[in-house]
């Protein structure tokens, strides 16, 4: 009896393995780790699909450029670089502590949802450089050679500043700065009538990882303690549904500065009240509650007070296809 009942906990325990964790073929996520694109997107010349997300990176000195497309790459936990049609980047240093990269040509937006003091994000321009300091969107226009804080805080180098012990240019939210080689002062500009194709193409990005946060969060939580599994490890954890990469913090709720709310498990585990306008535009009270999808053996949060969802809305649906399993650029 004891060897059938260590037998059967050992079925069971296979059995509900979670389907969340590392996509099989998809890479530690790190800095400059591809996470979605759509349209025509390559690294250094190499054509990427949905297929490469969550297995192509881009090292050091190496371009992710786009034509007629989007992409979106990984900085530190937290951290998305948004790249608009008809732009390139560079890899500078993808270090945890160092990250920095290079605005080559057309537009990039930084959606920063938390900043360690360790980290230090840099992102460079011809005529400057800019330090985020503060969580918030930031737009960084290599045509035009302009800084723009949507929401935040950012410290700009200009000129010859970066080897001198100048004060750098402060350019806080509703502000940006054109980097002219000279010393000039942040102008404002309107926030609403600067929502373009990019801004709302990230603001549905930001909506997307939001919403799937709540789900991932609420499936590591109810494979917690009361599984016997121990904990888990913030940063980016891979999401088979979403497929790519979403943000699970430490603590929080963290929110974007779309109004999305990002979760800790051990803040949903807790019963902690979870409310952002990420989440369909409610607020949800967590009380636990969890259920298998039977369809895709896949373990999704069943109940929240107040809704009832099921928490299956990111399977196949929202235009994510491809992702982490297959071939794709290494």
């Amino acid at each position: 009896m004891p060897r059938l009942t260590s037998l059967l906990s050992l079925a069971l325990a296979t059995l509900f393995v979670p389907a969340f964790g590392q996509q099989p073929g998809a890479n530690p996520a790190r800095p400059g780790t591809l996470n979605y694109v759509e349209g025509q997107a390559s690294i250094d010349g190499q054509q990427v699909t949905a297929r490469s997300v969550g297995r192509a990176e881009v090292e050091p000195g190496q371009y992710l450029a786009t034509a007629d497309g989007k992409a979106e790459m990984l900085l530190t936990p937290g951290i998305f670089l948004r790249l608009d049609k008809n732009s390139t980047v560079k890899m500078i240093r993808p270090d945890l502590t160092h990250t920095e990269v290079s605005v080559e040509r057309g537009r990039a937006e930084v959606e920063a949802d938390q900043l360690y003091p360790q980290n230090r994000i840099l992102i460079d321009q011809k005529g400057g450089q800019t330090q985020i300091l503060k969580n918030g969107l930031y737009e960084f226009n290599a045509d035009a050679n302009t800084v723009r804080a949507f929401d935040g805080k950012a410290a700009v180098y200009t000129g010859n500043d970066l080897q001198s012990n100048v004060k750098p240019i402060e350019v806080k939210g509703g502000h940006q700065l054109a980097l002219t080689g000279e010393r000039v002062k942040p102008v404002g500009f309107d926030k609403d009538r600067t929502q373009d194709d990019l801004y709302r193409w990230s603001q549905l990005r930001s909506q997307y990882l939001g919403e799937a946060n709540v789900d991932l969060a609420a499936e590591y939580a109810g494979y917690g303690p009361a599984y016997g599994y121990g904990g888990f490890a913030p940063g980016w954890a891979w999401d088979p549904y979403l497929y790519g990469y979403d943000w699970l913090p430490v603590g929080g709720p963290f929110f974007s500065p779309f109004g999305f709310g990002f979760y800790s498990p051990y803040y949903l585990y807790g019963g902690g009240f979870v409310y952002g306008r990420g989440f369909y535009g409610r607020g949800y009270g967590y009380r636990g509650g969890y259920g298998f999808h039977g369809a895709t053996g896949g373990y999704r949060a069943a109940s929240f007070a107040g809704a009832g969802s099921h928490g299956g809305g990111f399977q196949g649906g929202g235009g994510f296809h491809g992702g982490g399993g297959g071939g794709g650029h290494r």
